[in-house]
């Protein structure tokens, strides 16, 4: 019965055979190389996964402690743990719910490609390999992270994009040896003059757009996203989220004091979702709403000393 299972949802990628099931799909994203994040819901079942044709990292956020492959039932998950499911693997699991869990999905394409930038090796000597319940508290850092953002606000998928990105990153660096792994990891300096001008004129430039992902900014720089995150945090002090976040209020400060603009049109113009999240950012880290900034503003021009 198994292998009849299995041959029945061979090659069908595993968003797929999760879709025909109990499983329910709570919300997805696309972010930058192709890569795609789902987060589902499934309450029980039997799932067979057979040759998919794509990587998967999973990690569970709530429950998985009674579920288990078929063949190893005394074996369990929990929240925080993940999976890694190659792209040629076979698995048969017995799921039983409240289950929730996020989904990374990348191509063997996406995989060789990240090998290449990462560790400059040929993609066939770095293979993924299959990992069930595996425990590691980067990788659920990261499944917690991306489960905490607003995955439809173009502001946070970049944090989604990074945080994706360094957790892929993770698995290149674990399927490394121990040679090329020591590299890629081996300290470096800062970007140069010329590659920090063009990502931050690059950054200032697309504001407004979901064109902010990790990758794209690396290639502004010609760096692996790996490497490119660890040398601008090196040159500016804060990380790449850390620092488009901060130029996004920037520009809607500036916005609000220079213009009339609706404050719907602010938040477009400097990628927040909406005017509520724009509201929501500067009174986090100003401590006042937009509309209470702008009233202040006459005052504050009345008291500016001559020039």
């Amino acid at each position: 019965m198994a292998s009849l299972l299995a041959s029945a949802t061979a090659n069908q990628p595993i968003f797929e055979v999760l879709g025909r099931s109990s499983a329910r799909r709570e919300r997805e994203v696309a972010l930058a190389d192709g890569l795609r994040l789902v987060q589902w819901r499934n309450h029980g079942g039997r799932m067979d996964y057979a040759r998919p044709g794509h990587h998967t990292l999973s990690v569970y956020l709530q429950g998985g402690h009674d579920t288990h492959l078929v063949e190893t039932p005394g074996e369990t998950g929990s929240p925080g743990c993940h999976c890694v499911l190659p792209a040629e693997h076979e698995s048969h699991w017995n799921v039983a719910g409240p289950l929730r869990f996020v989904h990374l999905y990348l191509s063997d394409d996406a995989w060789a490609g990240r090998v290449v930038r990462l560790l400059d090796a040929e993609p066939r000597a770095i293979t993924l390999e299959q990992r069930i319940f595996g425990e590691d508290a980067v990788l659920a850092a990261w499944g917690r992270g991306v489960a905490g953002l607003d995955w439809q606000d173009p502001a946070e998928r970049l944090q989604i994009d990074a945080l994706s990105q360094a957790a892929l990153d993770r698995l290149v660096l674990q399927a490394a040896k121990p040679r090329l792994r020591e590299r890629a990891e081996r300290s470096a300096g800062g970007l140069s003059s010329t590659a920090r001008r063009r990502v931050l004129e690059f950054v200032d430039a697309h504001l407004d757009s979901a064109e902010l992902s990790l990758p794209r900014l690396a290639a502004q720089a010609h760096l692996s996203e790996f490497h490119f995150a660890r040398m601008f945090r090196t040159s500016m002090g804060c990380s790449v989220h850390d620092w488009v976040a901060a130029r996004r209020l920037d520009r809607a400060r500036e916005l609000l004091s220079g213009s009339a603009l609706p404050l719907a049109d602010i938040a477009a113009a400097c990628g927040y979702a909406s005017a509520s999240h724009l509201s929501q950012r500067f009174k986090l880290v100003l401590g006042t709403t937009p509309g209470q900034y702008r009233r202040l503003l006459p005052t504050r021009r009345q008291h500016l000393p001559a020039s």
